[in-house]
């Protein structure tokens, strides 16, 4: 998130939602662990990640409090999209230096023409890699908000985003519940107890969760 397709602050923020559900046939293989799904189109995006109704579930100014960022820190938005979490990161009374990540050049550049448009210095965007964010700097905080279920490999990518985590440093996903009634198709809606036992593998403890979200799991954990 952003992992866009994942295949896609210090803070990493991965972004990567549809305001309803996600297509089905983006996976003809029913038998792997993630959804790969293009977002290619930023502009026609923008229509649905940006949709004010959106504020409704996703609850950005709360999520936003309940991660306590401090003035000074990075913020990287892994999955930014089109900046929803970035652009609202970026505004706070942190001040949070933001890094706008994403695997969808197209979103990258819409990123940072967004940025530019509403004078945010403080925002860069980053292109990734599925591998990787690419992050060139270590942050403090790592916010995946409903792409978890898009990255591959999650337990080595997450190993390895540790690597980027400054001392103290914290991993935030928010991701779509089972019974959620929007997002992706159902296979790739994953339980807390699974997405806390991957985050483990990878050398994560949960240090924190949140339950006011109507549709989503938000889970912090900390290395």
């Amino acid at each position: 998130m952003m992992l866009r397709t994942v295949t896609c602050c210090a803070m990493i923020v991965l972004t990567t939602v549809g305001m309803a559900q996600e297509p089905a046939k983006a996976n003809e293989d029913k038998n792997v662990d993630h959804m790969h799904h293009s977002f290619d189109n930023a502009a026609d995006w923008a229509k649905s990640f940006d949709d004010p109704a959106r504020d409704a579930w996703q609850m950005p100014d709360k999520v936003i409090a309940a991660l306590k960022s401090k003035p000074g820190q990075a913020v990287a938005d892994i999955g930014a999209g089109t900046g929803y979490f970035s652009v609202r990161l970026a505004k706070s009374n942190s001040k949070v230096q933001v890094y706008g990540v994403d695997i969808e050049p197209s979103m990258v550049d819409y990123l940072r023409t967004r940025a530019d448009k509403e004078g945010l210095q403080n925002i860069t965007a980053i292109q990734a890699e599925a591998s990787s964010p690419k992050l060139p700097v270590s942050v403090d905080l790592v916010l995946i908000v409903d792409t978890f279920h898009h990255i591959p490999n999650r337990v080595e990518y997450f190993r390895k985003l540790g690597a980027s985590l400054k001392q103290g440093g914290r991993v935030a996903i928010i991701d779509f519940k089972p019974e959620a009634t929007m997002g992706p198709p159902k296979e790739f809606r994953f339980t807390s107890e699974k997405i806390v036992a991957e985050l483990k593998e990878a050398g994560f403890k949960q240090s924190e969760k949140h339950d006011f979200l109507p549709q989503q799991h938000f889970l912090i954990f900390k290395k």
